[in-house]
Order: structure tokens, then C-alpha cells, then sequence
């Protein structure tokens, strides 16, 4: 007891009724109540109160009960004085963390909200399939379904000046506002060089330097891209670290062989390098970012090894339905964004 209230034992034990003098004014009150019916009535306490000692505020605990004579008046009282300071303290660091936490969740609500609503602006999806350079193109774009932050997946699919068709399927680094920066930057920058007459290599390399030297120096992004020239059927494509293309031919499926390519923004002096697929009529071919194939703890090789599966198992059975192949491939809580394009060559394609 001498040890909680700092006193000297020369000045002897603290006297019960004098205990509320003890404690901070706002807890005076309380205390006296409580001390008072106690000494006067003999009803038992248990309150929590102040006292200002050298090392600062002290978080104590009251307890008592009286022990009454034959005719019911208070003649002793039994209890003890607990010092709560280390346990309040927690609680209140307990409180504080909880306080910051939902203040943070409300932020990053407040964000993935933000940038759900520009990414549906910079990334409209068609509701429709459509139809490109002679090719049928239907598009998949899933968003995760856990977690608070929206992904930096994108595509585009369009056709060029001279005819030719344009798709692009990229995935960023990274989630949230930035990353539908980062997406929204590259996508565009990606649609205007090609457009204006750069080679795809040319383009990723252009794209890796703009990353590299933007604001965040660290950001990095997988790409594919793709130019058909519907006279020849000749599919050009080059990629950055990203998941090759898959084909679909007469029932067989196959991934093409990928050029050479490294992340965007990995290096200052990257390569990349151009390859070509001739189509045929009643070819399909997938372009997707790695939430298609990806899990957890799961080698991203296995998950290629799945997505062919289901993809020939349609060949077989003779349906090519986009939505069922997404529902056999991807878990049930899916953990990261899917952004699928699925090209298709008419089988009474004649261009030549």
C-alpha cells in the first residue's frame, strides 16, 4: 500500500476516510460515495480511481466490504487497493490502435471506392462481344473479391488507321490509387505509339524507360501486346514478363512460344523481342493476366496446366463459352483481379 501511494510509512497507513482525498478531483465523487456508504451503511464497494504520483497518473481499484456487529452496524472493513496502471494502459493503447485501425479502414474504403469508380472511367468494358479487323473479341474483366484494393489490370482491344487490330493485356504491380495511375498511363501511352507507327518492341521499351523514371521508381508491370493483320492472318506479339498467349486449334491447345522480355521498369536496358502465329479460320486465342492462373502457395505452372485443361475440355465438348471457362478455372474467393481477352477467328473466315 505504502508502495502505490508513494507514502513514507513513518506517516503510517492511509486513514479509509481520508482515501478520497487521495484521487484526482474528477474522481473524488465517486470514491467518497462509495467510501461513505460504506463506513456508514456497510454496503460493499468496488471503484476505480486516480492518484498523481512521480511517475504520473496511477489507475487504481477499491475493494471492500464490511463486517457488521449483531445489530448491523459497520464495526471492520476487509479489502484491498489494486494498482491497474500497466492493465489501463493496454487497454487504452488497445482502444487507440482500434480507433486508428477504422479510421484507416475508412480510407482505404474511402480509396478503393475512388479508384473502383476511375478505373470503370478509364477501362469501359463492352457488353457485347466485338468485332475487330474480322476477328470476334470478347472481353472479361474481374475484380477481386477480398481485400480493400482495387488492381492495376487493364486491356485494350482496338482497331489501328491501316485496318490492322490492336489488344493489349497488362497487369501492374501493386493495387489501388496508384496503381490505376500507373494502369491508366501505360494503356494510353501503350494505344499511342502503336498508333503512331512504333513496332511493339519499340513501344515496350519506351513504356519499361517511362516507368523506370516516373514517380515511383520502384513500380514495375507485365504486358502483352498484339497487332493482327487481318490480310495475312498474322498474329505479331511481344510481351514483358507476362503469361504467354494460349491457342486453340482443331481441338489441340498449345501456348505459344514467348519471345524475350523482362518486367517494365525492371531494367535500364531491357530487351524484348517479336514473335509470329499465322491463324487460321476457327482458331481461339486467349490473352489473360496471371489472376487467371495464379493461387496461393501453388507454382504458376500448375495453374497454366489448369487453364489449358478447361480451355480442351471445351474443345472437346464443343462449347467456348467464356463465362464457363472462367467459372471452372478460378477459385470461389477470387484473390487478385482477372482480365481475360478472347479472340476468335470466324470459321468462315476468308480473308486473305
Amino acid at each position: 500500500m505504502f508502495t502505490i501511494f508513494e507514502r513514507d510509512p513513518a506517516l503510517g497507513p492511509v486513514q479509509l476516510t481520508d482515501l478520497p482525498e487521495l484521487a484526482l478531483p474528477e474522481d473524488v465523487p465517486g470514491l467518497a460515495r462509495a467510501v461513505g456508504e460504506l463506513v456508514r451503511l456497510g454496503r460493499p464497494c468496488d471503484v476505480p480511481f486516480r492518484i498523481v504520483t512521480r511517475g504520473g497518473v496511477r489507475h487504481l481499484r477499491a475493494v471492500a466490504e464490511a463486517v457488521t456487529d449483531q445489530y448491523g452496524t459497520p464495526v471492520e472493513v476487509h479489502g484491498f487497493v489494486q494498482d491497474l496502471t500497466a492493465q489501463r494502459s493496454a487497454e487504452l493503447a488497445l482502444v487507440a490502435s482500434e480507433r486508428a485501425m477504422l479510421t484507416q479502414h475508412g480510407v482505404l474504403q474511402a480509396e478503393r471506392t475512388v479508384a473502383a469508380r476511375l478505373q470503370d472511367a478509364l477501362l469501359p468494358l463492352p457488353k457485347e462481344p466485338v468485332r475487330l479487323a474480322g476477328l470476334r473479341v470478347e472481353v472479361a474483366y474481374l475484380p477481386a473479391q477480398s481485400g480493400l484494393n482495387v488492381g492495376g489490370d487493364w486491356f485494350s482491344a482496338i482497331q489501328l488507321p491501316d485496318g490492322d487490330a490492336l489488344f493489349v493485356v497488362g497487369d501492374v504491380a501493386g493495387h489501388g490509387m496508384d496503381a490505376v495511375a500507373t494502369m491508366a498511363q501505360l494503356r494510353f501511352t501503350a494505344k499511342g505509339m502503336v498508333i503512331t507507327g512504333s513496332s511493339l518492341t519499340g513501344a515496350l521499351n519506351r513504356l519499361s524507360a517511362l516507368l523506370l523514371h516516373s514517380r515511383d521508381s520502384h513500380g514495375t508491370a507485365t504486358m502483352v501486346l498484339a497487332r493482327y493483320d487481318p490480310a495475312e492472318r498474322r498474329l505479331l506479339w511481344a510481351q514483358a514478363g507476362h503469361p504467354p498467349p494460349l491457342l486453340v486449334r482443331d481441338g489441340a491447345v498449345r501456348y505459344l512460344d514467348r519471345p524475350a522480355g523482362m518486367l517494365l521498369g525492371a531494367s535500364d536496358t531491357p530487351r524484348y523481342g517479336e514473335a509470329e502465329c499465322l491463324l487460321r479460320p476457327g482458331d481461339r486465342v486467349l490473352l489473360y493476366t496471371d489472376g487467371l492462373v495464379e493461387r496461393p502457395a501453388e507454382n504458376i505452372d500448375r495453374g497454366l496446366e489448369r487453364l489449358a485443361g478447361a480451355v480442351a475440355a471445351q474443345a472437346v465438348a464443343g462449347t467456348a463459352s467464356l463465362d464457363r471457362l472462367l467459372g471452372a478455372v478460378l477459385e470461389a474467393e477470387q484473390r487478385d483481379d482477372v482480365c481475360v481477352l478472347d479472340i476468335r477467328v470466324p470459321e468462315d473466315d476468308t480473308a486473305r
